[in-house]
């Protein structure tokens, strides 16, 4: 083995993206494998690295009292790849950052075929990598292709685990109504890129409202293979017919909340409220928010017309759905995403039961980072558990229980608490208690990355 044998990434979206980069980054030769677009995928529409398949949002940009906005401020400082573009290409969006998905796209590929230490092969990997390529970082996703996803199910003798995941649908801006359509963050937040004023705002009364439940719940939705029956949704993405499922006011208090918004025509908050995000640099498209489904495609165009403002849209791209596929991690993998079974494949990404981009590009991220430690004889260090790098990688690698381990989100309840609370004391709640976590966070990254900079 020498230093110059590449490590081996396989899987060009996000995570494996950000892993290749990273590994790169490091001095290390990658070669990353991606199959489209010789092999399309069931959810994929380009043969871009990085394409967003879903949401073209990473969620909150509050990096003092919102997780997932802190796991943003802890890979900028990492160096990340991701990031860096998402920051280049953001759409307004209120408190989130939001991409234009085809720009993000297109600059995360431009970047890695740029870079002169990666060597992009667009090939499927079918099976186990060779036996000869002893670094490899697994970052198919959610779709791995079936002979890969049989390889390593038979490699470690572990039922497949699934989940449902769907995609929300697409208006061209200019077939919207704003003569009953408004412009309003929710609260008039302003955000990364934006102004306060970020999201189109479709008003319900109580009438059109439950005409729309009705016809949400009667329409015909896609049916499932004998297979796929027992596969559960992901709680934080589920259809929205299913939300609805559960009770007439679900979707009031959930994607359609009217809190914070007032309609200029009443001037006062309806009874319920579609929103949709800007989804394109250019501001010709948006996102239904929060709007996946699974009903059929004639019956999305029907009923989602009945949406006061959407009554002559035109869809740019219709909702969908797709089965995921996730490993029980806390069993298979060990503190450095390794395969216990076969500790020259890592694991990176939604794969590991990680779920969000932003998650997954952070788990390709730190994949990334231990391969190239790994190879240079460096110690693989693991950012502290106080970090939200530390405390996804902690979660997905033995802190969640494998019996019920499901796919989750980045969130404050996997940071250990405040160590200088007295025992029995409640301590700070709330903003404040968020606010502490996460100076601790940054404080302790930053002395990781000192570290690790110094050991380099």
């Amino acid at each position: 083995m020498t230093a110059l044998t590449p490590i081996h990434v396989i899987g060009g979206g996000l995570a494996g993206s950000e892993a290749a980069w990273q590994a790169a980054r490091a001095g290390m030769p990658v070669v990353l494998h991606e199959m489209r677009p010789a092999r399309a995928t069931e959810a994929h529409q380009t043969g871009g690295l990085a394409e967003l398949v879903c949401s073209n949002s990473f969620r909150s940009d509050d990096a003092e009292t919102n997780a997932v906005g802190l796991l943003h401020e802890e890979m900028r400082r990492c160096g990340s790849l991701i990031l860096a573009v998402g920051d280049a290409h953001k759409v307004p969006a209120g408190g989130a950052l939001a991409v234009d998905r085809h720009g993000f796209s297109e600059a995360v590929t431009a970047a890695l075929e740029a870079e002169p230490l990666i060597a992009i092969d667009r090939t499927e990997v079918a099976g186990l990598p060779p036996e000869d390529w002893d670094s490899v970082i697994v970052a198919t996703g959610p779709l791995t292709s079936p002979a890969l996803a049989e390889a390593v199910r038979g490699l470690t003798g572990e039922a497949e685990l699934a989940f449902f995941d769907a995609i929300a649908p697409i208006v061209h801006a200019d077939t919207i109504d704003f003569s009953k359509a408004w412009f309003q963050s929710r609260y008039d937040k302003p955000g990364p890129g934006g102004t306060g004023k970020d999201y189109v705002n479709c008003p319900l009364d109580r009438d059109t409202y439950e005409r729309f439940i009705h016809e949400l719940l009667t329409a015909p939705k896609t049916e499932f293979k004998d297979w796929e029956t027992s596969t559960p949704y992901f709680e934080g993405c589920l259809p929205i017919e299913e939300m609805a499922a559960r009770g007439p006011d679900t979707l009031r208090f959930g994607p359609m909340k009217p809190v914070g918004l007032t309609d200029p025509r009443t001037g006062r908050r309806p009874h319920a409220v579609v929103q949709l995000r800007q989804d394109n640099a250019l501001g010709t498209l948006y996102n239904l928010v929060g709007f996946q489904t699974k009903m059929k495609y004639g019956e999305q165009t029907r009923v989602f017309r009945l949406i006061p403002g959407l009554e002559n849209a035109a869809f740019a791209r219709l909702g969908g759905l797709h089965r995921n596929t996730f490993l029980n991690s806390p069993r298979l993998l060990d503190p450095r995403l390794r395969l216990k079974a076969l500790p020259r494949l890592r694991f990176a990404g939604q794969i590991t039961g990680v779920e969000g981009y932003v998650e997954s590009a952070a788990i390709g991220l730190l994949a990334g980072r231990f391969a190239a430690a790994e190879r240079l004889g460096l110690p693989a260090e693991a950012p502290p558990p106080t970090t939200a790098l530390g405390a996804l990688l902690g979660h997905i690698t033995g802190g969640a229980e494998a019996d019920t381990f499901q796919p989750m989100n980045v969130n404050f309840g996997l940071f250990p608490p405040l160590a200088d609370v007295p025992t029995g004391k409640r301590g700070p709640r709330g903003p404040e208690r968020k606010r502490l976590l996460s100076r601790r966070a940054l404080a302790d990254l930053d002395t990781w990355l000192g570290r690790r900079a110094a050991a380099e």
